[in-house]
Parts: structure tokens; C-alpha cells; sequence
């Protein structure tokens, strides 16, 4: 009588450490499609629904061109909305790592597909929150490999951020590979805040930066 209730304890504490196990920090995934045609994954996080890919659209969600603007010297000077791929580089960035895209996109609140919206410094912060803090997010958030120097995460998450790179203020691409910058639509009087996350830790740091830098864009779901 005794071996039986022991193997009933055994079997109840082996069935609870196999259900934690197999925990997640996110929920049903699902599809939504850009103007272009462009297929993208999504997923629930928190009371969330993001996109877990980086947004590659050329055109506003009305149906209005993005100026593909590829010169340095004319990107630097802009004023007005633009965008760009990595090293001018569609055939093989296009695909894995989305458009770059200037702030004055941000701020049409256009750039998304409808029902969908580039998230708020609020937002992203409710993001992070939910995986634990800034200081922590990232190894939640980063994918399992692509980022350089043992930088990968667990992407418990399903986000999914890959170090994309991005576009200075004055043209040219640094980092792909080092780290991803994200944008967030809150402004901060001259410049915009946004999502960083780096190889070198596991923190999703908040900053704010000039508009005219070229930054990859998750949308998330109204």
C-alpha cells in the first residue's frame, strides 16, 4: 500500500515539473499582409499582438509610394519621409531583415497595415515590462542565433528581433549583425524614442534620436 501512494506523489511531481517546463511567454500566432503583398508572422504577447518580422512595405497603407532615397549626401539632408534597405541592398536584405525607415514615416501613422499601428515609447515599455524589465527583455526577445559574439537569446517570447542594423543621420549602415533599432511613434521635442538591443547583453534599452536615422519598424495590432 505504501509503494502505491509513493508512486502517485512521484507521478504527480514529474507531471507538474514537465507542465512548467513547457511554459511560454507567448500565445497563438497568426498572419497579416502589407499593401505590397508582403506576408508577415504574428504573435500574442501579454495583451499584445506583434509582428515577428520586420516591417519591408514601399508603400503607405493607402497606396502611397516610400522614396527609396539611396545617396548618403540626400539622405542626410532630408526633412521629409524615406526609407532605405540595408547597404542598398533588396536581393539580400529584403527578406530577412526588413526595410530601414526615417522617422518622418513614423509620424504619417500610415506605415503599418490597417488595424495596425508603429507602437508607442508606452507600448514598448509594456512590452518589456511584461518579459521581466528592460534590463532582461532582450534575451526574451532576441532570436537563438544571428547575432554576433554568443549575443543570442532564448526568443521565449516568439518576437523574434534580429540585429538588423541601421541607417545614421548621415547615410551610412553600421552594425547589422551587432544590434536592432526599432522605432517607437512618441516623439521627445527634437528628436523620437526607440527600442535598442545588443549583442553584448540582454538589456532592450529605451532611447531618443535624431529622425533622420534609418530604423527597422515592428507594427503591433490596434
Amino acid at each position: 500500500m505504501k509503494s502505491i501512494k509513493m508512486f502517485v506523489v512521484i507521478l504527480a511531481g514529474s507531471l507538474l515539473f514537465i507542465g512548467c517546463g513547457n511554459s511560454t511567454k507567448s500565445g497563438k500566432i497568426g498572419k497579416v499582409k502589407d499593401i505590397d503583398g508582403n506576408e508577415y508572422s504574428t504573435i500574442i504577447i501579454g495583451t499584445q499582438v506583434w509582428m515577428t518580422e520586420n516591417l519591408k512595405t514601399t508603400k503607405y497603407n493607402d497606396g502611397k509610394l516610400i522614396p527609396n532615397v539611396t545617396v548618403d549626401s540626400i539622405w542626410s539632408k532630408l526633412k521629409t519621409d524615406a526609407y532605405s534597405w540595408y547597404n542598398n541592398d533588396s536581393t539580400t536584405t529584403k527578406a530577412t531583415l526588413g526595410a530601414l525607415y526615417n522617422w518622418n514615416t513614423i509620424n504619417t501613422g500610415k506605415l503599418c497595415p490597417t488595424g495596425w499601428h508603429v507602437p508607442s515609447d508606452k507600448e514598448w515599455r509594456h512590452l518589456t515590462d511584461y518579459l521581466g524589465g528592460e534590463n532582461v527583455a532582450g534575451s526574451d526577445l532576441k532570436t537563438t542565433t544571428g547575432w554576433n559574439k554568443g549575443g543570442n537569446g532564448t526568443n521565449s517570447s516568439g518576437f523574434s528581433a534580429i540585429p538588423a542594423g541601421y541607417r545614421s543621420s548621415k547615410g551610412s549602415f553600421s552594425s547589422r549583425g551587432i544590434s536592432g533599432y526599432w522605432w517607437s511613434s512618441t516623439p521627445n521635442p527634437e528628436n523620437s524614442w526607440y527600442c535598442v538591443i545588443f549583442s553584448k547583453d540582454f538589456t532592450a534599452y529605451k532611447y531618443y534620436g535624431q529622425r533622420e536615422s534609418g530604423f527597422s519598424v515592428r507594427c503591433v495590432k490596434n
